[in-house]
Formats: C-alpha cells, structure tokens, sequence
C-alpha cells in the first residue's frame, strides 16, 4: 500500500507537470463539442423519407469522439510513462524494491483513471443522454479507459524506450481507435472487432441511441471487462519477466 502511495503520489505531480498529458483530457471533448455544433441537424424543407435516412446516418459526434479518446488517446500516453520509467531504470528499482505488479499498475494507471473521470462526465454533459443513458455512457467510457491504461502500460514494459514504445502504441492505438468506425461500413470488421472493447463501446453508444441493437447491454460490459481482465494478466506476465531487465 505504501508503494503504491507512492508511485501514485509521483504520478499526480508528473501529470500536473507535463501540459501535453494534461491537454489531452482536455481536447477531446472540446473536438466533440465543436464538431457537434457544425454538423447540421436539421433538415427543415427536406422530403420527410431523405430526412430520415440522413439523420439515420449522421454520426453522432460526441460518441465518436469518447470512442476515440478511449480507444486510441490514452495508449500512447500510458505507454510513454512506462517507457520513461524503463529508460530511467525507475522499473527496475521498483521491481527488485518488491514493488507487486499490480501496485504498480494501480499507481501508475490509477492517476490516469482519476483525470478520465473528468473527461468522460464532460463527454455526457454534451451528450443527448440524461438520467440513466448519462451513467451508462461514461460507464462505458470509463470501461474503456481502464482497458487502454493495462494495454498501454504492456506496450510500454515490451519497449525499450520512448522512441521505440510510441512506434509501437500508435499503430495499435489507431485500429483500436478507428476500427469501430470502419466497422459501420463494413460486416466483415465489425465481427473481427466484436471480442475487442473499443468495438464495444460503440456498440453501447448505438444501444443508447438508437434505443437497442443485437449484443446486450450486460454482454457488451462483461466483453469489455474480458479485455480488461486479459490484459491485466498479460501485463502481470511480462512485469514479472521484464521487471529486472528494466
């Protein structure tokens, strides 16, 4: 408990210190806002059928946006933290200190969990969701959150340095992050993305806005949740055999 006080306590300051981590809590709901205000939704003087089909096929900028913040924004920055503590030999030092996998994670990740409650109220608050569909919305984005802190945190103990973790994290980063909306268009992606949480995220925010799809709500939770658990174990895996090599 001490340690993980510790790393979470450094963590904070680090975060508080660097103004690029902080600002991309920042812009993503800003984008959201933005692009929500420019798109045009309404279809005055439009046949009513061409109205339907093109509110039908608007997307919906705010959920986007979250689905991208939460799927593709935090990977690269988690795996930079790790990265620099692998560099400074930080890792290392807090590996042969007894420093548990999880205390680790739970330092390092929990600061970023913290600041993403915050992003993803605001991505609610501009949302059309209210009541129950606000706490479901930022649930999701919360639950995919968590699933990019324990990706990103494995990507970065796999690097050797920061250089080498951001060309790693991006390309994975940028299919999980744009995945879903290629998915849209075709059946054949969306099916390979069903195991994956990003995919899932988009398919709750479908489920809240069109009022119901093919997967369940629970089901959609408990995949997301599978991603999380896997990952987590993963990671425990390779702090454990790469800890020392830090």
């Amino acid at each position: 408990m001490r340690s993980f006080k510790a790393i979470f306590k450094k963590q904070v300051k680090d975060t508080l210190k660097n103004m690029g981590t902080l600002i991309n809590f920042i812009i993503f709901p800003l984008v959201a806002f933005a692009m929500s205000m420019i798109v045009v939704t309404d279809f005055e003087g439009v046949p009513t059928d061409i109205a339907e089909m093109l509110a039908a096929n608007m997307p919906n900028m705010v959920t986007m946006m979250a689905a991208i913040f939460a799927g593709m924004g935090l990977i690269p920055a988690v795996t930079g933290i790790i990265a620099e503590d692998i560099e400074k030999k930080s890792l290392q030092f807090l590996h042969m200190a007894g420093v548990k996998p999880a205390g680790y994670l739970l330092g390092v990740g929990g600061v970023t969990f913290l600041f993403s409650i915050f992003t993803a109220v605001a991505f609610g608050v501009i949302s059309d969701f209210g009541g129950r569909d606000f706490w479901i919305f930022v649930a999701s984005i919360l639950s995919g959150v968590a699933a990019s802190i324990v990706l990103g945190a494995t990507i970065g103990i796999l690097s050797q340095n920061q250089q080498g973790a951001t060309a790693l994290a991006m390309p994975i980063a940028l299919i999980l992050g744009f995945g879903p909306m290629m998915a849209q268009f075709n059946d054949t992606i969306a099916r390979v993305l069903h195991i994956f949480y990003t995919q899932q995220l988009n398919v709750i925010a479908d489920y809240l806005t069109l009022g119901g799809v093919e997967t369940p709500l629970w089901q959609s939770f408990a995949i997301m949740w599978s991603n999380v658990a896997v990952l987590g174990i993963l990671f425990a895996i390779v702090y454990r055999k790469k800890g020392l090599k830090g």
